[in-house]
């Protein structure tokens, strides 16, 4: 079981990457990066996506964050992994519930739309709150397992 965070974006969300990096290093989390490590705008999100979703499909325990500009590339191509569970994050209230009823194990954040305490309160949302395990959220995660086998 890992509890490592892995985190990537593309150059649109390059600079509010750098800063999730530098709080999660001050918050004593243990994390990679896994780029962009230097502005490029030519990249693309898709690589840096799914860098960080097979990694959080094949490390039990572990969690991601994405970012790009309106979150969505970055959220379509980590749902694509197994055992991925990623959603674009809207407000901290948002993220707690992802955490605790769906057990989201990716966040994404649309650096275009996100100021930055917003994007600072989501990450510790994220990463403070708990899956619930409660019995019908349980059922509900057994059934997506499900859905992953047959596709």
């Amino acid at each position: 079981m890992s509890n490592k965070i892995y985190i990537g974006s593309d150059h649109r969300g390059f600079f509010l990457k750098e800063k999730v990096a530098k709080w999660l290093f001050e918050m004593k989390y243990d994390f990679l990066d896994l780029g962009a490590l230097s502005l490029d705008p030519t990249d693309d999100y898709t690589k840096h996506a799914a860098e960080v979703a097979s990694l959080v499909s094949n490390n039990k325990g572990s969690k991601g964050i994405l970012l790009c500009g309106s979150g969505v590339g970055v959220d379509v191509v980590a749902n694509k992994f197994d055992g991925v569970r990623s959603s674009i994050g809207k407000n901290p209230e948002q993220i707690k519930a992802g955490r605790a009823d769906d057990d989201m194990n990716i966040l994404v954040i649309a650096a275009d739309f996100t100021k930055e305490k917003e994007a600072r309160e989501m990450l510790r949302m994220f990463l403070e709150t708990k899956f619930g395990n409660v019995k019908r959220h349980k059922k509900r995660l057994e059934e997506i397992e499900k859905i992953e086998a047959n596709n």
